[in-house]
This record gives C-alpha cells, sequence and structure tokens, in this order.
C-alpha cells in the first residue's frame, strides 16, 4: 500500500459505532492520508476474535504495513489476543494522539472540527442524500421497478422495523436500501412474493415479537383486526416459515436498537 495510505480497522463486541465515531475524530487530524476504513461488530466470541486477528495479520501482509485497530471491546481475553495481532492497537484506556504520530510518522494537527471533513467529502455527502431518496422512494413497496439498483431489500411484516432501518443505512452508511411489506396474500404459501423472487440475494427479513407488534400497532389502528394478537401471530409464524423455505437471513427486532439492526445486517451481507 502506498505510503499515504493506511488500513484502519474498526472494532467492537457491539454495533462498532462508537469505535467509528472516535476514531475517525482522530483520523481526522491526519488530513494527509488516506485511510481504508474496515469494520468489524459483534466480535463477541473468541472464534470471531481469532478470525478477525486473521484479517488483521493478512491485511498487514498484503499492505507490508500495520494496519490501525481502533477498539473498544470489553471482554479482556478478546481485546488481548486482538492486540497481540500485527497491527496499532488502540483502546479507550490509552493515549490515541501521541500514539498516532508516532506511527503514522506525521504530526496531528490538534484543530478541532476536522471529522466534518474527513467524514463527509462532497461525493460521499451526495452518496448519502441520493440514498436517503431512494429510501423513501422505494419504502413500503411504493416503487418495484428500482431493485435493481437496490443494495438491500428488507422484507417483513408492516410495523416490523423496515422504513426506519432503511433511513438510518442510507443517512448512516450510504446504502441504497428499499423496503417490501410482506402482507396476508403474500402468506398463502411459503413461496417468496413474485415480485422478489429475481432479487432474492437482496432480501433480508425482519420480524418481531407478536405481543410487541400487537403494540405497536395499537398505537396505530385500536380495535381493528389489523391489531389483533392472532393477526400478529399468525403473520409473524408465517413470515418466518417463508423465511425459513427461502433461505432468507432474519434477525428479530423487538429488543434490538435501529443501529443494531443495522450494523448487524450490514455485517451479516459485507455491505461495506
Amino acid at each position: 500500500m502506498a505510503a499515504n495510505k493506511r488500513t484502519v480497522f474498526f472494532i467492537s463486541d457491539r454495533t462498532g459505532i462508537t469505535a467509528e465515531t472516535l476514531g475517525s475524530c482522530l483520523l481526522s487530524q491526519f488530513q494527509n492520508i488516506d485511510f481504508e476504513k474496515v469494520h468489524l461488530s459483534f466480535i463477541d466470541t473468541l472464534d470471531k476474535a481469532t478470525n478477525a486477528v486473521y484479517t488483521i495479520n493478512n491485511t498487514s501482509l498484503k499492505d507490508e504495513s500495520p494496519p490501525l485497530v481502533f477498539s473498544t471491546q470489553i471482554n479482556a481475553e478478546h481485546r488481548k489476543l486482538l492486540s497481540q495481532s500485527d497491527c496499532i492497537f488502540f483502546d479507550f484506556f490509552e493515549a490515541f494522539i501521541s500514539k498516532m504520530e508516532s506511527s503514522l510518522e506525521s504530526k496531528s494537527s490538534h484543530s478541532i472540527g476536522r471529522l466534518h471533513e474527513l467524514g463527509y467529502k462532497d461525493s460521499e455527502y451526495s452518496n448519502k442524500i441520493n440514498s436517503i431518496d431512494f429510501a423513501l422512494s422505494n419504502d413500503d413497496g411504493l416503487s418495484l421497478k428500482n431493485y435493481d439498483q437496490a443494495d438491500i431489500i428488507l422484507i417483513g411484516v408492516s410495523r416490523s422495523g423496515k422504513t426506519p432501518s432503511c433511513l438510518f443505512m442510507a443517512l448512516q452508511y450510504g446504502i441504497n436500501a428499499a423496503n417490501y411489506p410482506i402482507i396476508d396474500q403474500d402468506l398463502s404459501s411459503t413461496k417468496l412474493p413474485k415480485v422478489l423472487q429475481p432479487y432474492k440475494h437482496k432480501l433480508f427479513g425482519l420480524s418481531i415479537n407478536p405481543i410487541r407488534l400487537q403494540k405497536i400497532r395499537k398505537e396505530r389502528k385500536d380495535n381493528s383486526s389489523y391489531a389483533s394478537l392472532k393477526q400478529c401471530q399468525s403473520e409473524v409464524r408465517r413470515t418466518e416459515d417463508m423465511y425459513h423455505a427461502n433461505n432468507i437471513p432474519f434477525i428479530d427486532t423487538t429488543q434490538t436498537s435501529i443501529e443494531e439492526i443495522s450494523a448487524k445486517i450490514i455485517n451479516k451481507l459485507s455491505l461495506r
């Protein structure tokens, strides 16, 4: 890798948002270096930590320069393992800037507000705006003709978290995310709706606890069959049957934040 380029890993046992935010603040002090960012989220087992070390070491060999690793790992064993990989390792308990100046052989500018300039270049900003527009234009099955342009298509029953997840991925990562609501007419069998079949490789399913779903729907349409527990249970069960029958990856959004939903999807499908 060229001298003015370095690979950076953001590693966490959760979403990695904290590691990315703090790391990006520090990287913004080094304007003359082009950083290639790699995100490794939900490194919460020894096997995952070992695989992360393997990835870091391979990157070091390929780049002929040790990558920077920003970690918010809580587990001491995982943190120790990662710190012993072929990298420059940073965590929240060390002094960041002085170590970066030494490893990058470059003095930081010690200026304030560089994060915006590093993280939101004109092209990236425009890309995120376009992705937000894409998410809104392709929300809830409003338009089906743009699915070939989608990076991902979220599917799930009404009120399972599709729209906010799509918007978050667009705003945070510039991902073109569409979503399609699974309705009763789609659940007469376990086959995918015909319109989705050509895009099976882009599909990711959301599920939710029926009791939680009922509470959400009651806020929208109380005393309706749409919000009845029986209807919610039926839709969730049949939708999950569809996921299983077609090998569609899915997650339960019941106790999961939008940030975590998005990070898990991105990590699962390697959308970065």
